[in-house]
Formats: structure tokens, C-alpha cells, sequence
């Protein structure tokens, strides 16, 4: 290990209900034990991962560590696209922990899993960008946009809760949802659809349980959408008791496919998530940036990436 590199934990003290928190003393023992020059500073306000990460960046840090939720590391992570001479890690310690099955981890780590990180097994992931902002794990429009948007109280502050809190906002959404039309470009043809729900993706994983995309491998320079057409209530209730599994791309209502670049567009502004982050917009431009970000992994574990 190499201990002149300079590491920086950034911690975001609510994520998992305080949970990163009570990290930090885990974070200190280790940083002790591999004598790891190493930082560890707390996020205050919204957005300030992002500038912390700047920041240190123009310090010399070379290993910007997460410690927070799947928020906490698109912040982060926004500071670190196409710089390959930087490496993001992640201490999962949010609510859903979606992000982090890409790399192999557990939701929470033992002993075992700080040696396998500390040995810092180093990839190359893509990252999706979505007009001005990149996504790490996925995008939303449609239904799961909606249940991202019963996530946020009108000042556009996360509802306090765990895992549960998702389960009842998938459930009213799925009674209550009205889908929209929009017009998609895709491969060179237009067309005029409505959706229930459009995912774009590098990860699989959504809300803790649901595999939307189950197919997407991190780094084979595409994204994976999952597109389901207009469902009725019961419909509605069956294909979502498949979405565990990954079961419902096989819905002749699921169109599932792989594509490098395509165009969203709407009448009106609607909500959409980035790695469950809520904006409102009424044209969307997507596509995948291949290897743009340098990210610690677990090659023992099953991770989303192709050998």
C-alpha cells in the first residue's frame, strides 16, 4: 500500500438515518491501521459533496471515499468524471444502497469487506449523462419518477423513514399514476409513445429490492432501458410482483434494450431521478460516457461488470 497517497472520506453525517455517522470511528480504526494519510470531512448542506470533491482534487487527493448514500456519491462522483487519475470509493451507508451492487459489496460492511476495498482493486465504470448531470446507477421518467417524488416533502427535502417509507410510495404510485406522452428519438427514427415508466441504466438495482434493468453490465459502453407501455391496475400489480426477480422483461408491455445515446422529449415538465436525485425538465438528452470514472470494486464479489 502505498502511503503517500492521500485519501479523503467524505461523510455525509444524515445518510442512513445517522448511520455514516457512526462510521466514522470504523473509518478512523482502519485509516490507523494502514497508516493511510487520509482526511475526514462531514457535508453540510445539498451540493457540497460536489464542491468538497473539487476542492480536495486541487489538493493532490487522489482516493475521494463516499461515505453516505447513493446521493452522496452522484455528488461526489460529479467531480471525478473523466478523471482517470482519481479513484471514488464507497463506503455504502445510505438507505437503498442501490449503487453499490454494481461493485460487488455488500450493503454494509464487515471486516472482510475493509480489507477487500483497502486493497483498492481499481476499474474502469461507465457513467450516464443525462443533459447537464451524470448518473451512476440509473434515471427515471414516468412511475418511478413519481415514487422518487413522493420521496421529497414540497421544499424538496428527503422524507425522514427506511426502506419501508419506498414500499408504500411504489404502492400509491401504482394506483394513482397516469402515464404521458412523449416523443422519443432512438437509432436514427422518431416515434410518439406513451409510457408507463422508462428506465435508462448502468446498474440493475432500484428502491433496495427492484431489478429494473437486470441485464446492464457496468462497463460495456452501452445503457440498458427498460421501457413499459401503458398498464391497467391489475397489470400494474402483477408486472411489479416480477420486478424483484427480473421477471418482467419477459412482459410482451416491456420493451428491453440497449442503446448508446437517445432523446426524450415532453409537452410538459415532468419529474425525473438520477440515482433517485429528483429535477424537473421536458427534454432529455441521454447518453453513456464509456470508462469515465476510476472506482474501487470487489473482483471476489458479483459485481455488474463484464471480465
Amino acid at each position: 500500500m502505498n502511503h503517500e497517497k492521500k485519501w479523503l472520506f467524505i461523510v455525509n453525517p444524515i445518510a442512513g438515518n445517522g448511520y455514516a455517522k457512526e462510521c466514522v470511528e470504523i473509518i478512523k480504526t482502519h485509516v490507523k491501521e494502514k497508516q493511510l494519510n487520509a482526511e475526514i470531512v462531514f457535508t453540510e448542506r445539498q451540493k457540497h459533496a460536489t464542491e468538497l470533491a473539487h476542492l480536495y482534487v486541487s489538493q493532490g487527493v487522489q482516493n475521494i471515499i463516499a461515505v453516505g448514500g447513493d446521493g452522496t456519491i452522484n455528488e461526489i462522483a460529479q467531480a471525478l468524471i473523466d478523471r482517470k487519475d482519481i479513484v471514488l470509493g464507497i463506503i455504502p451507508a445510505g438507505t437503498g444502497n442501490d449503487f453499490i451492487q454494481i461493485l460487488g459489496f455488500p450493503e454494509r460492511f464487515t471486516d472482510v469487506e475493509w480489507e477487500i476495498f483497502l486493497a483498492e482493486n481499481v476499474i474502469q465504470m461507465d457513467v450516464g449523462k443525462c443533459n447537464a448531470h451524470y448518473f451512476l446507477n440509473g434515471m427515471g421518467l414516468g412511475f418511478d419518477a413519481q415514487v422518487a417524488a413522493e420521496n421529497y416533502n414540497p421544499g424538496l427535502e428527503v422524507k425522514k423513514g427506511g426502506a419501508s417509507k419506498y414500499l408504500w410510495q411504489i404502492l400509491k404510485t401504482l394506483l394513482f399514476y397516469k402515464e404521458k406522452s412523449m416523443h422519443l428519438f432512438a437509432n436514427g427514427s422518431s416515434q410518439e409513445l406513451s409510457c408507463f415508466m422508462n428506465t435508462i441504466s448502468i446498474g440493475r438495482r432500484f428502491a433496495g429490492q427492484y431489478y429494473l434493468t437486470p441485464q446492464a453490465i457496468a462497463n460495456d459502453g452501452l445503457l440498458d432501458v427498460c421501457a413499459v407501455e401503458p398498464l391497467k391496475l391489475f397489470e400494474r400489480f402483477g408486472l411489479f410482483l416480477k420486478v424483484p426477480t427480473g421477471q418482467h422483461v419477459k412482459s410482451r408491455k416491456v420493451n428491453y434494450y440497449q442503446i448508446q445515446e437517445l432523446h426524450l422529449g415532453f409537452d410538459e415538465v415532468v419529474p425525473y431521478h438520477l440515482d433517485g436525485e429528483l429535477f424537473f425538465d421536458s427534454s432529455f438528452e441521454v447518453k453513456v460516457l464509456p470508462a469515465a470514472l476510476s472506482i474501487i470494486y470487489n473482483p471476489q464479489g458479483s459485481h455488474f461488470f463484464k471480465k
